[in-house]
């Protein structure tokens, strides 16, 4: 019988095992056998047809293969929102115009001292009174971020992913709201979407959590997935199409209903008569009872924890 060593070595795979001579296929046909192969085979390498399915963007990028485009677009977010045990999120929105006081005070300030010295233009003058239309709604970027930072510290604390901020991931409101949770190191998730112009996520969201859709109706998907509430501060047509969004969603019973806060009373009684629309019969009443107003950031936090506590389904 023969003896066997033993030894604690590993074996090395066949693919780890370096060969002293080349495969057939690892080496171009030289020159000397076809002088025209080499530019034959530049050709060939350089064709479309050659280029792996997955690295081909022409060829992902045909109508027909949109379905694949949006199965990936949900996926990856959808894969890595797991990897980090994101349960639950408060979607905040508003207007990205809406800047931090200080910023909006000295765009005031400046366009002021533009206007001392062209007194008559009428153009610089309209500029001047939207600035300070903003600089009076700045306020809102403090309650959002106190807001955020309620939510940071909810839960057993910041290292608690069952309950976490998500914004659309751009400047205003939603830079706000991550930035409270960001003070206090909590996670925070930013959907931010592909345009055709440049533009930057808010740099509070945690980097692992930034993502960049190239379909609005996946990043919605995304937005209510996990949704336990809306929050939605002033702010323009991106906000108005959130609220709406979900507004129908709830009242066509599509998904469950969560709380929906409108933060100021004042702003949205303008921009969202709902009493008008009653009376106008092209909404019931009842609808009426899908959203409630808010003005601080203690009130919208009170409200929806009673909210979910009422309802049977607390948060924590």
């Amino acid at each position: 019988m023969a003896n066997h060593v033993k030894t604690d070595a590993p074996a090395l795979k066949p693919s780890s095992i370096p060969r002293s001579e080349p495969l057939p296929w690892e080496l171009p046909k030289p020159a000397e056998e076809d002088p025209e192969a080499p530019q034959r085979l530049k050709k060939i390498l350089a064709s479309p047809s050659y280029r792996p399915a997955d690295h081909d963007l022409e060829f992902l990028y045909q109508d027909d293969l949109r379905f694949f485009r949006l199965q990936v677009d949900f996926l990856k977010a959808e894969r890595l929102l797991q990897e980090n045990q994101i349960k639950h999120t408060i979607v905040v929105f508003g207007g990205t115009r809406i800047k931090e006081p200080g910023g909006a005070k000295r765009k005031v300030e400046a366009l002021r001292a533009v206007l001392e010295n062209r007194p008559d233009d009428v153009d610089l003058q309209k500029k001047l009174a939207i600035a300070e239309r903003i600089y009076a709604k700045s306020g809102f970027y403090n309650v959002a971020r106190e807001f955020g930072r309620l939510v940071g510290e909810s839960g057993e604390g910041p290292s608690d992913c069952s309950c976490v901020i998500m914004t659309g991931g751009g400047p205003g409101m939603m830079e706000a709201a991550n930035r409270g949770a960001f003070d206090v190191g909590a996670k925070t998730v930013g959907l931010n979407i592909h345009l055709p112009y440049e533009q930057y996520p808010n740099p509070y969201i945690t980097p692992d959590l930034c993502f960049q859709f190239h379909y609005f109706a996946i990043r919605k998907l995304h937005f209510l997935l996990r949704a336990k509430a809306l929050v939605v501060f002033p702010g323009g047509y991106g906000t108005f199409d959130e609220l709406f969004e979900t507004l129908t969603l709830m009242q066509t019973r599509k998904i469950q209903q969560v709380p929906v806060i409108l933060v100021s009373e004042a702003y949205w009684r303008q921009a969202f008569n709902i009493d008008f629309l009653i009376d106008e019969g092209v909404v019931d009443p009842e609808d009426r009872q899908l959203f409630w107003y808010a003005e601080t950031a203690e009130d919208i936090w009170q409200g929806i924890l009673d909210w979910h506590k009422v309802n049977g389904i607390p948060l924590f």
